[in-house]
């Protein structure tokens, strides 16, 4: 077989293959071998009709049409193979010669994926927000702790943020009572804006006996107007921060031990919103590099898959379509079209990644595809022989093996790229690990042995839509 390639536009490559005949004598075998077990010969078991028999009752042209038929797809991914073509669509084939006889010729246009640049990944700046708790953060939380175990104190004065105070409701709607919304007694801490949008603000200078009316145009049923009265309002008297109090509070004998644990809690924290905006922050930055448009074939591959996901969310979680539509005040054009912008954005990324893989020669081994196999394989609590099998089975090792290997190229970036604070000041990097060294957060890929068995573990782009 020999096959030469030609660049086309629009990400198209033109590859015409010419098979001699005596290539094509080994298929022809095996068609009629084939056809020999299917073919049914009145006087003959299957597999046993005579091949000269077969020959003559089929005919010449349609054992040819099925030897083209059976080996041409063959031919095709030898002659990709041999390109090293990675194509991302189905070939549009024409045969230019032997559907008859003789030597067998054809061309198949396919589009191919773009190989994208991403010029200047290697000065790519993030800003992160500080790693390290402030002083005034660990007294915040500690006050919270304190608001605990407050007591309440009635005052007789206007009443504020915080203070706590009991009120009965009365509502309307449409000048009719609305019980759904009628309450007496309700304690409600001012502040807090939990009850309708609004109704705070007007609380706020009320003293005990007053009446409040508060318009509530997106109360829960309709629009609705509200009668509160305020029947108490009583303030928090917070424990002093002392040693007594830390050891009842809390397992530690002093306030002082306390503060340092509320710090190194949100040290922990710190270090994990830090770690998540570098590593969201530095694919979006990369991906803004991309110097072409994602091709719509990725798109709308990428939007199937979304979509897809999408609906098993919904399933797994019992929600109708037109239920989360509700939900969520959208139509489905709207959800679809937020959808394909992801799938924008995500093809976007993929090219980005593929390109620094390639710039900095990053590869996926055997053992990386052994490793995310058997992890997979344990978190679904399935053999890894019968997992391996069935990617290997499913054809989807290579989509496997480019996950981990942007996985890799994420793991790259973020060991390279400048990190700066709030103010632009270059950052300590040892400040994003935890105290035994180890990082503060991890990457791993998402596996997916089949279309309907996936396993998310750490993929940065899950969609507001996926987490319905």
């Amino acid at each position: 077989m020999r096959a030469s390639s030609e660049v086309l536009e629009g990400n198209r490559i033109k590859l015409s293959v010419e098979v001699d005949e005596s290539e094509l004598e080994e298929a022809v075998n095996e068609t009629v071998r084939r056809l020999q077990r299917e073919v049914r010969v009145p006087g003959f078991r299957p597999g046993k009709v005579p091949r000269r028999l077969l020959e003559t009752r089929l005919g010449p042209k349609v054992i040819r049409e099925e030897v083209i038929r059976d080996s041409l797809p063959e031919y095709y991914a030898q002659a990709v193979e041999e390109a090293a073509l990675d194509t991302i669509a189905a070939p549009e084939i024409d045969i230019t010669s032997g559907e008859e006889d003789g030597p067998l010729a054809f061309d198949a246009v396919v589009e191919v994926r773009p190989r994208a640049s991403i010029a200047g990944y290697e000065g790519l700046q993030i800003e992160l927000p500080s790693p390290v708790a402030s002083d005034e953060e660990v007294e915040h939380r500690l006050d919270r702790l304190r608001e605990q175990f407050a007591e309440l104190q009635e005052v007789d004065r206007p009443a504020h943020a915080g203070d706590v105070v009991t009120i009965d409701v009365s509502a309307t709607r449409g000048g009719e009572s609305a019980e759904d919304l009628s309450t007496t007694d309700f304690v409600y801490e001012l502040g807090s804006n939990m009850v309708a949008p609004g109704m705070d603000d007007e609380l706020m200078g009320a003293k005990a006996g007053d009446i409040v009316d508060v318009e509530a145009p997106d109360a829960p049923g309709g629009a609705a107007t509200l009668k509160v009265l305020v029947k108490l309002v009583r303030e928090k008297i917070l424990p002093e921060a002392d040693d007594e109090w830390a050891s009842e509070a809390s397992e530690f004998d002093t306030v002082e031990e306390l503060r340092a644990d509320l710090r190194k809690q949100l040290d922990h924290l710190r270090r994990l919103q830090a770690n998540f905006v570098l590593r969201e922050n530095v694919v979006t930055e990369l991906a803004k590099l991309v110097d072409i448009d994602p091709p719509g074939t990725l798109v709308e591959q990428e939007l199937e898959r979304l979509q897809a996901s999408f609906a098993n969310r919904l399933a797994e979680r019992k929600i109708q379509l037109d239920q989360y539509l509700g939900a969520t005040d959208q139509t489905a054009e709207q959800l679809v079209a937020d959808l394909r912008q992801q799938a924008v954005e995500q093809v976007r990324v993929d090219l980005a990644l593929r390109a620094l893989a390639e710039a900095e020669q990053i590869e996926v081994t055997d053992g990386d595809l052994s490793a995310e196999i058997t992890a997979y394989a344990q978190s679904i609590g399935r053999p890894v022989t019968q997992v391996a099998r069935q990617f290997a089975e499913g054809g989807t090792l290579e989509r496997l093996r480019s996950e981990i290997r942007n996985s890799k190229a994420v793991a790259w970036l973020v060991e390279h790229v400048d990190v700066v604070d709030e103010q632009g000041i270059p950052m300590d990097r040892t400040l994003l690990l935890e105290q035994d060294g180890a990082p503060a957060d991890t990457e791993p890929v998402a596996v997916s042995a089949s279309d309907g068995d996936t396993v998310e573990s750490g993929e940065p782009r899950q969609t507001e839509e996926e987490q319905a």
